[in-house]
């Protein structure tokens, strides 16, 4: 008999975590086969996930059709090169639509009727999406949590919170129960960017969001902060500083070096300061992927590339409170 019993071994949750894939079908894809593939035991996907742009394909007849694409027209011809142009359309985020010259000038004339089509086309992705992770994650037993960003449409998102789903779920606005041991508590909002996006507030309204977030929750320091902001000055949020000013915004040039500054929250930071949960997992700034520590506190923005197909996440392994792995993955 041994004099020295042992400690029974902690439970680990694998988590897995992804942000700002805009609409890209491949990576949203990529995302849902990462449960298997890192054999994690949750998905959570942070904010921005619809697309940015429609393209309309117009119908030319005798099986022509045309699209402009980054400035340049495009002719295609028949219908495997209107699927191929479909999915390089959607693995770069955008959507899509067919239709006659006739319908598409009546549409663009009209900016109220151009806004209309373009939530549709979001909503019917999410839709698809949703579908797609019910039928990938079924029997699994991996849940997947989905949040919006600043760039997103609320009434887009209601997509994620229409109930019965058993695999993906919305998550803002909610105390989630990772397993027995973590929370996650997700805000999608961000502070004030020079594109004017749909869901921005002040940094001091933030905070109060934030506030009002995590108080629900019991025990702070066993908690998951999925904030799409990063918290300011944190490399997780160094960018080139904008001209607002300029239509489109530009960089900001000084000794013939781009200015960079940080560009997210103070809000974010001062509660991931002031509560100190076990991880905070953060996006919205693609070009700043890293892995920081403020206090306990393992902080993240695994970056994005979502326009070459390409997702980037972070691996996260929790147990009692703590974080005993992680890794920044992509592919």
């Amino acid at each position: 008999m041994s004099l020295f019993p042992r400690k029974p071994a902690r439970k680990t949750t694998r988590l897995f975590f992804a942000t700002d894939v805009h609409g890209s079908d491949r990576t949203f894809r990529k995302f849902l086969n990462s449960a298997k593939f890192y054999e994690a035991d949750v998905l959570v996907m942070g904010g921005d996930i619809l697309g940015k742009l429609a393209i309309p394909i117009i119908q030319e007849g005798n099986g022509r059709y045309r699209a402009t694409l980054q400035g340049r027209t495009e002719t295609i011809e028949g219908d495997s090169g209107l699927e191929q142009l479909r999915s390089r359309l959607g693995t770069l985020g955008f959507y899509s639509k067919v239709m006659n010259e006739e319908e598409f000038r009546s549409i663009q004339a009209e900016p109220a009727a151009v806004e209309a089509l373009f939530k549709e086309l979001a909503r019917q992705r999410l839709e698809a999406w949703v579908e797609l992770a019910e039928t990938r994650l079924a029997g699994s037993g991996v849940r997947c949590f989905v949040t919006g960003g600043n760039d997103d449409y609320s009434e887009v998102l209601e997509v994620l919170y229409r109930g019965g789903t058993q695999a993906i779920f919305g998550s803002e606005g909610k105390l989630v129960n990772l397993d027995d041991e973590h929370t996650l508590i997700s805000v999608g909002y961000s502070t004030p960017t020079p594109w004017h996006t749909p869901r921005e507030v002040s940094d001091d309204q933030l905070g109060e969001m934030i506030e009002a977030a995590v108080q629900p929750a019991t025990d702070l320091s066993h908690s998951v902060f999925n904030f799409h902001d990063p918290p300011v000055d944190s490399a997780l949020d160094t960018c080139p500083m904008l001209d607002w000013s300029t239509d489109p915004p530009a960089q900001i040039v000084k000794g013939g070096q781009v200015v960079l500054f940080g560009a997210g929250s103070l809000s974010v930071r001062r509660a991931i300061e002031t509560h100190q949960p076990v991880l905070g997992l953060h996006g919205h700034i693609h070009e700043s992927p890293g892995v920081i520590s403020i206090g306990r506190t393992l902080c993240v923005n695994p970056g994005s590339e979502y326009g070459e197909g390409i997702l980037r996440g972070v691996l996260v392994s929790l147990a009692d409170g703590e974080v005993t792995g992680h890794q920044l993955t992509s592919g």
